[in-house]
């Protein structure tokens, strides 16, 4: 009998651990992880080698994460998704890994920021837009002030050519990002 008791109060114990915040947003974050290294490779895979430029699918993890959990979540997955990535993969290249690796960073914190005063569409759009005028930036202080090769990199190309990512981002990722805050129940905890 005595058994059974303790074996109920383990069971409700770690019921009750996984569905603490913490517990949440660490979970949360090691998935969209995963999902930010899994999802290249199925964009690779279905579309080519130009996938990841067209449809941003790296892009989608880390705003979600950071829509979802914040920016230290949306950092997190910014950066494991990029290395492991590259790790796993190759890609990103190793000459464009620092570049893609900061711009990521810029939409994890801008996408937070902006979620905290706006609703999540508005925080989308004005990151897409900020994001990649402060991306402009880096890369004028990496070509101009710091004699850094960009490897080709064009902030205006990669607008044009990631039209279809980010049509995706703004039809998808708030949407999602709503779901998982309702379903994880993280606005009333």
């Amino acid at each position: 009998m005595m058994e059974k008791v303790e074996t109920i109060k383990k069971q409700r114990s770690l019921s009750e651990m996984l569905s603490s915040r913490k517990a949440k947003y660490i979970i949360g974050t090691i998935l969209l992880s995963g999902i930010g290294i899994a999802l290249p490779r199925v964009f690779h895979v279905l579309a080519g080698n130009s996938a990841g430029a067209t449809f941003l699918p790296m892009h989608i993890a880390v705003l979600i994460a950071a829509l979802t959990f914040g920016a230290i979540s949306g950092s997190v997955v910014a950066g494991s998704s990029i290395v492991f990535s590259f790790l796993l993969t190759g890609m990103p290249s190793l000459a464009r890994l620092p570049y893609m690796l900061i711009e990521l960073f810029i939409y994890a914190i801008l996408v937070s920021l902006l979620n905290k005063r706006f609703n999540s569409y508005v925080s989308l759009i004005a990151t897409i837009i900020l994001g990649r005028v402060l991306y402009a930036g880096v890369l004028f202080v990496a070509i101009h002030w710091m004699g850094l090769p960009t490897y080709g990199i064009s902030v205006i190309e990669s607008i044009k050519v990631g039209l279809p990512g980010i049509a995706i981002q703004l039809l998808c990722v708030p949407f999602i990002a709503k779901v998982m805050n309702e379903r994880l129940h993280l606005k009333n905890d």
